[in-house]
């Protein structure tokens, strides 16, 4: 085990791999279990030299959630490069396997809102959205220059990225109707009263059972918006039980006319899936575009 990757996990080189086993997850990263001497066990998510700042902003995200002391993730232990092993690493808790709390939805829709209700001028210090840098939803490159305004932030930090990595897509019908809906957006979007930190891509896979439990989020792709933003993406894979989204709206309640608005950012998802994966989300987006570039809706 080299230099780095011991001064990462911090227990002195005394410690040492004896095991170490490849564990299933995203298509992004390789992920391992390290299991130490010392009895201990590691949680490694490994990728090219090239791709460290994956891990840099991952790990800015997840202390980002820890600084709303609102809900849980795994502990970070380190980050780096491991020039010995050509590869760059975030080192996190490992987490094992534990049974469910009671109500644990409702628990999750509490602190989740909790963390949307957190002060945010710490992740954004001029302005109301977005990020003190830019990160990544999934693979992709996500902007977050800060703006004032929640309708021109999700317009150009959000949607025109997207939609211009994925112009080759479209025909004159589609393009037109992309321009009408980018002209609308301040007919559609509304601002909240106060701007939140957003996990940014939170659907089922990103929440896991931590060791205490309750639902800990992972996975970031941070920012401050619109709460309303996170909620929507929860609906757009298959959703959360009932009970979650009750508990939710108890505890921050909705603004009015969410549901006209959900599928609006959720486009953004489905966007960057068909930049990721290919035309199999086009019928999608196209569906969205149209949807929201008439003017009755």
């Amino acid at each position: 085990m080299s230099r780095s990757l011991l001064q990462g996990i911090g227990s002195g080189s005394s410690v040492k791999i004896i095991r170490t086993e490849r564990v299933a997850g995203g298509d992004i990263n390789q992920a391992y279990r390290l299991m130490l001497s010392d009895g201990t066990s590691v949680f490694m998510k490994s990728n090219t030299i090239e791709n460290a700042s994956f891990f840099t902003t991952e790990a800015a995200g997840l202390n980002a959630i820890v600084h709303t002391n609102a809900i849980g993730t795994p502990q970070i232990l380190g980050s780096g490069v491991d020039y010995g092993r050509g590869c760059s690493f975030l080192l996190l808790e490992f987490i094992t396997a534990k049974k469910r709390i009671a109500n644990y939805w409702e628990t999750f829709a509490q602190e989740l809102a909790c963390m949307h209700q957190a002060e945010t001028t710490d992740f954004v210090t001029e302005g109301r959205y977005g990020f003190i840098h830019d990160n990544y939803i999934g693979a992709k490159n996500q902007k977050n220059a800060v703006q004032n305004n929640w309708c021109s932030f999700f317009r150009d930090c959000r949607l025109k990225p997207q939609f211009e990595s994925a112009a080759a897509y479209f025909d004159k019908k589609d393009r037109d109707n992309i321009d009408t809906l980018l002209e609308r957006l301040d007919e559609i979007l509304i601002e909240p009263e106060h701007p939140s930190l957003l996990h940014g891509d939170l659907w089922s896979g990103n929440v896991i059972t931590g060791n205490d439990g309750k639902a800990w989020l992972i996975d970031p792709a941070v920012y401050v918006g619109h709460a309303e933003a996170d909620i929507a993406m929860t609906e757009l894979f298959g959703g959360f039980p009932p009970v979650f989204y009750a508990a939710y709206r108890e505890a921050s309640p909705m603004y009015p006319d969410y549901e006209h608005r959900r599928d609006l950012y959720n486009l953004y998802h489905l966007l960057n899936h068909l930049n990721l994966f290919g035309p199999a989300y086009l019928s999608s987006v196209k569906r969205v575009v149209e949807k929201y570039s008439k003017p009755a809706v």
